[in-house]
């Protein structure tokens, strides 16, 4: 992982890890408002995914069971975060990979799924232009919070440490962020339980 080190937020996860799972909304009830929304992920039956801050894995194995027989490669930049996911024994790929600067693979996927990660990728425009490029033709990369851009914000704004900056885009902020990359906005929805943002390449 080239470079990943020096990002701040890195230690910052590595720190929350062990707790994670117990400190957050219950995994289930974010798979259950998750699976709600299939549909419009458009996750089908032997589709590649990569997913982006897959964190301890709360959504890794729905993912994967959603997506067979196609394959899911979950990602994280943080190494303890990966190692509570790892050991769960789901059926999907784990990397640590910093997704600003790492090699992703070229053309590998058909959908790319950043679930409450993309604030804190700090290189955005790096990053919407690493997962593109992992892309294969026509395929889509969903944004995805159970909360709205302006409640999240507000949420890490009052965190001390290393991701009171970080930041969602919201509004005509994206437009010319996936421009760059190479993405057409397919949607936007941005309301008070949901930002879920749709693009392809």
């Amino acid at each position: 992982m080239s470079n990943a080190n020096v990002d701040p937020r890195i230690a910052f996860f590595n720190d929350l890890a062990r707790r994670w799972d117990e400190d957050e909304q219950s995994p289930d009830e974010t798979v259950r408002r998750v699976a709600e929304l299939a549909d419009d992920l458009g996750i089908q039956s032997g589709a590649d995914v990569l997913e982006v801050g897959c964190g301890t894995g709360q959504l890794t194995a729905w993912l994967a069971e959603r997506a067979s027989p196609g394959r899911v490669v979950a990602v994280d930049f943080s190494p303890a975060m990966l190692a509570k996911a790892q050991a769960k024994d789901i059926p999907a790929e784990f990397r640590q990979a910093d997704v600003c600067c790492d090699d992703l693979g070229e053309a590998c996927f058909d959908l790319v799924l950043c679930f409450h990660s993309f604030p804190h990728f700090r290189d955005q425009a790096a990053a919407l232009g690493n997962l593109a490029r992992g892309l294969k033709p026509g395929g889509r990369l969903v944004v995805m919070h159970l909360a709205s851009s302006a409640a999240i914000n507000a949420f890490h704004a009052g965190v001390n440490g290393a991701v009171s900056v970080d930041h969602l885009p919201s509004g005509n902020a994206w437009n010319p962020l996936l421009a760059a990359a190479g993405l057409r906005l397919v949607s936007l929805v941005d309301r008070e339980d949901l930002f879920l943002l749709k693009a392809e390449w």
